[in-house]
């Protein structure tokens, strides 16, 4: 349980640096904006996959 909670925490620090990243670096707005969307959705995606195994679903 604690490694979920860790590895959770790790996501989203990566993804708060990465959002800092964006908004020093990225040129246009139009584009932080989609490179944030795809960051988020990346996270959460990760967030998903490491709380899968918890719900106990039979399909793979």
């Amino acid at each position: 349980m604690l490694t979920l909670v860790i590895g959770i925490l790790i996501t989203v620090v990566i993804g708060a640096i990465l959002f800092w990243v964006i908004d020093k670096f990225a040129p246009e707005a139009r584009l932080a904006q989609l490179l944030k969307l795809l960051v988020v959705l990346l996270c959460l995606a990760s967030i998903v996959s490491r709380l899968y195994p918890l719900f106990g679903s039979s399909v793979p």
